[in-house]
């Protein structure tokens, strides 16, 4: 992948977006920072390696400047001196040291714009790069707490379907019965309290036959007892 073709890509990246589809968010904004940083590195190493050509095409332009004007100067030399024929050769080592000077000032011209172009992008993904190591931390914390609300929404629409409601209804009807059985336990038996309140029913009846007894009166006949 060339790169200018990263630095389109990576410019032209929605990092939210990104991060959403990421499995390990902070992983992700790790390798998208790294990417930005060699990418960057790239530029710089590319944009400098243009700077160098276009110096050497401007020192070669001036050497062919130079040989131009040498040979405009002895064409003139020779049409002093009566040397037509010198003179028309020295002009055509003139015109082609004159386009070649062309050709060198068109060179340089692409070099300029290519120039402008990598520190263009450069300060354009120096801001992005710088954007996403601000933001790496908050970006990751956004990316978490979404997950965990994505989450616990997911949890509330299962404990709100049926199969869940239907669980938890057999288990109110399986507490319900446990209950009942609980209840059942000690049906038909008088509590503790009744029964010693009946036990001094029965002391008082047999304090009642004992004083009969001692007065002479005692009947063994339970008839006529009670």
């Amino acid at each position: 992948m060339g790169v200018f073709t990263r630095f389109r890509d990576i410019v032209s990246s929605n990092i939210n977006a990104m991060l959403d589809r990421a499995e390990d968010p902070e992983k992700m904004i790790k390798l998208m920072i790294r990417e930005m940083e060699d990418t960057l590195v790239e530029l710089k190493v590319s944009c400098a390696g243009v700077i160098a050509g276009r110096k050497k095409a401007e020192r070669r332009l001036d050497e062919v400047a130079a040989r131009a004007q040498m040979w405009a100067e002895r064409a003139a030399l020779a049409v002093r001196r009566g040397k037509d024929d010198l003179a028309r050769e020295a002009l055509l080592e003139k015109r082609r040291f004159t386009e070649m000077a062309e050709a060198l000032r068109g060179e340089i011209a692409d070099h300029g714009g290519l120039i402008e172009q990598y520190r263009h992008d450069m300060v354009e993904l120096e801001d992005k790069l710088a954007t996403a190591k601000e933001k790496r931390s908050l970006l990751v914390q956004r990316h978490r707490r979404a997950a965990g609300k994505k989450r616990a929404q997911e949890d509330i629409r299962r404990m709100d379907s049926s199969e869940s409601m239907a669980r938890f209804e057999k288990l109110e009807s399986r507490i319900e019965q446990m209950e009942a059985e609980a209840d059942l336990v000690n049906f038909g038996r008088k509590p503790a309290v009744d029964e010693r309140f009946d036990d001094l029913g029965r002391d008082d009846e047999i304090e009642k036959e004992l004083e009969k007894i001692k007065a002479g009166t005692y009947s063994a006949d339970t008839t006529s007892a009670q």
